[in-house]
């Protein structure tokens, strides 16, 4: 992908359909790079890959982040339906990555959540992706034993929503 500048105001984070092609392109580009990254590799089909209605609504939601007319970001919310969700597949383009985009994405996520009655959050990472870990530490979110048997992950995370 090539690099390009973006003033953090020109960004605007959208609902998207986790089945069209712009989101498969953000995903993709997701699973690409876990597979470079973690020590073993990844395949999605291995990870618990969440069902597309459980990330649209009345469940969740799929947001992607755009910065001039190209997709930079995405995140995935899992709703159950009962006032839980699983946020997923948090991704920021490497163009995009120190300019605030990933706290970005995740503030829009607990604001959607609220607006579907959600108020836990549950999230897992692994332990190749620090800056994750520490985004997470940095914005309230309270690590939690395992409440999933992904393979890839190694913690998990857990947030209150105060309406």
């Amino acid at each position: 992908m090539t690099a390009f500048s973006f003033a953090e105001d020109h960004i605007v984070i959208r609902h998207g359909d986790p089945r069209e092609a712009v989101a498969l392109q953000c995903l993709n580009q997701y699973y690409e790079e876990l597979a470079r990254t973690f020590e073993h590799g990844f395949e999605v089909e291995q990870s618990r890959n969440p069902p597309v209605e459980s990330m649209m609504p009345p469940y969740g939601a799929f947001l992607v982040a755009w910065a001039d007319q190209r997709p930079i970001g995405c995140v995935g919310l899992k709703g159950n339906g009962m006032g839980e969700a699983e946020v997923k597949r948090l991704w920021v383009s490497p163009s995009a990555r120190g300019s605030g985009l990933g706290r970005r994405l995740m503030q829009k996520v607990e604001e959607v959540a609220r607006s579907l009655s959600i108020t836990v959050l549950r999230l897992d990472t692994n332990r190749a992706l620090p800056e994750a870990l520490q985004l997470y530490h940095r914005t309230g979110w309270t690590q939690i034993d395992r409440f999933n048997d992904d393979p890839y992950a190694d913690f998990f995370f857990e947030k209150t929503l105060r309406t």
